[in-house]
């Protein structure tokens, strides 16, 4: 506990090497403990991200690293640089010394032991002193609904290892009743005793404005981080004049990890009524006023135009070994709560199809869908191993 607040300290550990996606709904989550009574040292181990916000929370920045592209092999740091054994080494002692700082009553750590095994150099020894630490911490895993393939099916039997060793608690952002996680990670049972169900992580959404408001009509089309858009950005402009809103602005936000010159690119020749710029802060209010939107079907993006209620065209990413994306729309779009466009078949048509599908429909509440209230519900759990401890 904190001497000072009396409320049990928190410390989260979150890397994201490609998009933004992870560290958004970490964030969130952030928040959600923040007002639960929690008190969050949230400690970002990649690139920083242009008006990032996590609440009331103390923000602790590491030493940044990347990926170089969608195979994650090869980590750079913030100067374009392969990552060393030194850089490791330094980042390893920064992050402990922000451990023995903070004394947390709970770690919490965003993905592994099912992702990030790259950073395990650092993972696992903090999460060695949190174990051998006299106070005895609650540690945790924060995982999303489901898990891209690994490469190597040892990689399976290191994920069931590691959460025996380690972890009192696996915190799993999914709902079963759309895909339970035994469908990506086959070895459920195995883990099932520590692993918690939270529902999926959004904010709630804000109050839907008039005329005039921001995103009031429009078509709002998203990318993301940004980095791997440009296939969808050319089909999504092309197919505005085929669609019955091609008299309807069209918005396009791109993430910041596009680089600046082809960003510059895209919105010094989009055609007259589309609008590109950069990723703006008040997205869910633009979802929550425009006329469809349209993503690449990110596990935030999509949970926050279910929880605006947006009509959506979904067009998932699913370059590398990337499966997630593609596996929840498409049982999303079975229950009819969006449209999607398959990888393969990107392009105007299709984009302007889909947009014209969505259109036909009314928007959805998500909680006719699935469970939304993740961010709470994982206060909630942690709340109580604390109780227990």
């Amino acid at each position: 506990m904190n001497a000072t607040t009396g409320r049990p300290r928190v410390l989260f550990y979150v890397q994201h090497l490609l998009g933004i996606g992870h560290i958004m709904r970490a964030a969130t989550l952030t928040r959600a403990m923040e007002a639960g009574g929690l008190e969050v040292t949230f400690v970002s181990g990649g690139a920083p991200v242009p008006d990032f916000e996590a609440g009331t929370s103390r923000f602790q920045q590491l030493p940044p690293t990347r990926a170089v592209d969608v195979y994650f092999k090869l980590l750079v740091d913030e100067h374009g640089r392969q990552i060393d054994d030194a850089w490791k080494a330094r980042r390893r002692d920064r992050l402990l010394a922000i451990y023995d700082e903070v004394r947390p009553n709970v770690v919490l750590i965003e993905m592994y032991p099912f992702g990030r095994r790259q950073m395990r150099f650092e993972i696992e020894p903090l999460l060695e002193r949190a174990r051998a630490d006299a106070s005895s911490p609650v540690i945790a895993s924060s995982v999303r609904d489901i898990l891209v393939q690994p490469d190597k099916p040892e990689r399976i039997d290191e994920m069931v290892t590691r959460v025996r060793r380690f972890f009192d608690l696996v915190l799993i952002h999914g709902d079963p009743s759309l895909i339970p996680f035994d469908e990506t990670f086959p070895r459920m049972r195995e883990i099932a005793d520590v692993s918690r169900y939270t529902g999926y992580v959004v904010d709630p959404p804000p109050v839907a404005g008039g005329p005039g408001a921001p995103g009031y009509g429009e078509v709002i089309v998203s990318t993301g981080g940004g980095a791997v858009s440009d296939d969808m950005l050319e089909a999504a402009i092309g197919a505005r004049p085929m669609t019955r809103v091609a008299g309807t602005p069209w918005r396009i936000l791109i993430g910041h990890n596009l680089p600046e010159d082809r960003f510059r690119a895209w919105r010094d020749n989009a055609p007259a009524g589309i609008i590109v710029e950069r990723a703006r802060p008040d997205f869910v209010k633009l979802l929550r006023n425009c006329a469809v939107s349209i993503s690449q079907g990110g596990y935030n993006t999509v949970m926050e135009i279910l929880a605006a209620g947006a009509r959506a065209v979904c067009l998932p990413y699913a370059g590398g070994f990337e499966s997630e994306q593609t596996i929840r729309c498409r049982l999303l779009a079975e229950r009819g709560a969006l449209q999607m466009v398959e990888k393969n078949d990107v392009n105007a048509a299709n984009v302007a199809a889909a947009v014209d599908r969505a259109l036909e429909g009314g928007p959805d509440s998500a909680g006719s869908i699935i469970d939304v209230g993740g961010a709470a519900a994982s206060t909630r759990i942690l709340l109580a191993a604390l109780s227990r401890s």
